[in-house]
């Protein structure tokens, strides 16, 4: 009996300091430190921090974890004064995750992958003094970004992707110390050490008051680097904030050579268009028909915050006369020029006469839930508007069919399609051959392959081969029958022709090659035809 009553003292005994240990995170470590407990979790697989752990740590340091937010985990946490969450993959900081930090005195989030951080979440925390937000990817930095840190002595925004940030967001944090103590009237109450060197600073008019900022900066602001490099424009880039002069930023003023041009059916014509502002703007232009036929485009830099756009068209039509606008923008405002194009017939068409198969275009316009919309544009005028003759054909699927179009008409939907199927149509003017006019071949994708290369869409956009998806399959590739690799190559599309010729014509005027290597100017390439003769 007293062994038994001896042996239940030991389980007591052995269960109560068992229950006296601290609580700490399985796989981290523990420690008490000359300020308080301390959570060490080092190279981990942590997905997440924990949500229930206990008000006695005063410090918690997680890191080379793939930790990728920061939420509300701390509820339980009021004393908590250091937080280290250095080298993670933290892209989010969740509007509420500093509420219950008020006694917080250090935030370190060095090496994570934040693009933008909520500001205002610093309300809860005015005890802190060190925020460290190095090697991240933080491009913005707003006006008011220090309202709530008034009481900060160190800043770090080093090796981030800040281009343009204004001196008011420091000059207004003195002003918050004065708001916060008024009763210390003009005396400075701390300083705060700040770090923004490595980043890639635009030295534009945007940049003009951080400049003269850093250039008369004194305490209490201290910088840690203040050889701060610019990276841009190209007129300044490896130059300091010291030896620049940014001018004050202006509204684009856009001029042209010639107001207006007039010309004749079949000839080419450059419109030119320049565009000077601080700082430099982009270009875009705006016509009739602009979803159909898409120009070249060629822009250069003249001289420092001068941009000239040039749209050349090869071959003018008719349906190209109207007001091309040439708009210019940059972050002050726009401006707009437009430059009136005159077409003028070449010569009469004969009453009667059908339209030429160079001038109608066809395309894929866009997918309906079994099939595709396809469209048409007629690019020369005739005395009287003619109708078509619309040839759908598939080997594949053993379907041949022809369909007769009024006129006036100029879409027609094509439903029904077979997975993995490749289909033709053929647009021909009036009675003329099938394989006469314009052609355009698609090929849908598997049944059950869904939407799935969907991007396929926005990622590329060739010169002579278009991408497109259907729902029916994974993806559709459409070759423009008519196209041909020339000086005018593929006129509907901006960029400058750089494809190769296209596949061999065959006897029937189909292309059985369709496909070449055309780039979009951006990297961006299709895939190689894939002809019967690789020779």
């Amino acid at each position: 009996m007293a062994a038994a009553f001896q042996y239940f003292l030991l389980i007591l005994a052995f269960l109560d300091t068992h229950a006296s240990q601290p609580f700490c995170v399985p796989g981290c470590t523990c420690s008490e430190e000359s300020f308080g407990r301390t959570l060490l979790c080092m190279s981990i697989s942590l997905g997440k921090i924990p949500g229930n752990l206990p008000e006695a740590f005063k410090q918690v340091r997680m890191e080379n974890s793939p930790l990728f937010e920061l939420p509300d985990s701390f509820s339980n946490m009021s004393t908590l004064q250091y937080l280290w969450l250095n080298f993670n993959n933290v892209t989010v900081i969740h509007l509420g995750a500093l509420d219950h930090l008020l006694e917080l005195r250090e935030l370190r989030l060095e090496g994570n992958k934040l693009q933008s951080v909520p500001w205002t979440a610093f309300h809860s925390t005015p005890l802190l003094k060190v925020l460290d937000l190095k090697h991240n990817r933080i491009d913005v930095l707003p006006e008011q970004a220090l309202q709530f840190l008034v009481n900060l002595t160190y800043l770090d925004l080093s090796s981030n992707r800040l281009t343009v940030v204004s001196s008011s967001v420091f000059v207004n944090w003195l002003t918050y110390q004065k708001h916060r103590h008024p009763a210390c009237g003009a005396e400075i109450l701390s300083s705060m050490v700040l770090a923004l060197h490595n980043n890639p600073w635009e030295c534009d008019c945007r940049l003009r008051g951080l400049a003269q900022f850093v250039k008369s900066i004194s305490f209490p602001i201290i910088l840690v680097n203040s050889y701060l490099v610019c990276q841009g424009p190209l007129a300044k880039a490896g130059w300091l904030f010291h030896e620049i002069e940014p001018t004050v930023c202006t509204k684009p003023e856009i001029s042209t050579p010639s107001a207006n041009f007039t010309i004749e059916v079949g000839q080419s014509v450059t419109l030119r268009c320049l565009a000077q502002a601080s700082p430099s703007p982009t270009i875009v232009w705006s016509y009739p028909l602009s979803t159909w036929r898409e120009f070249a485009v060629l822009t250069s830099s003249t001289m420092e915050d001068a941009v000239l756009s040039e749209l050349v068209i090869w071959t003018v039509h008719l349906v190209d006369s109207g007001n091309y606008t040439c708009v210019a923008s940059n972050a002050v405002g726009r401006s707009a020029l437009a430059i009136p194009l005159r077409i003028q017939p070449a010569q009469e068409r004969p009453a009667g006469s059908a339209l030429s198969t160079s001038d109608v275009e066809l395309r894929v316009a866009e997918h309906t839930a079994r099939g595709v919309l396809l469209e048409w544009l007629a690019v020369a005028c005739t005395p009287e508007e003619q109708g078509f003759m619309l040839h759908i054909t598939s080997e594949e699927a053993g379907r041949k069919e022809v369909v007769h179009l009024s006129p006036g008409i100029h879409s027609y939907a094509v439903d029904d399609l077979r997975p993995s199927t490749k289909y033709e149509a053929c647009l021909s003017p009036g009675s003329r051959s099938p394989r006469r006019g314009p052609c355009v071949v698609f090929v849908t994708g598997s049944a059950g392959g869904g939407l799935e290369g969907e991007h396929l869409l926005h990622a590329t956009v060739v010169l002579c081969t278009v991408l497109l998806v259907v729902p029916i399959g994974a993806y559709m590739w459409a070759a423009q029958g008519a196209c041909s690799c020339h000086q005018r190559c593929c006129p509907r599309h901006r960029r400058p022709p750089r494809c190769p010729q296209p596949g061999p014509l065959c006897k029937d005027g189909s292309f059985r090659d369709h496909a070449a290597v055309c780039e979009d100017g951006q990297g961006h390439r299709d895939l190689q035809g894939y002809g019967e003769d690789s020779s």
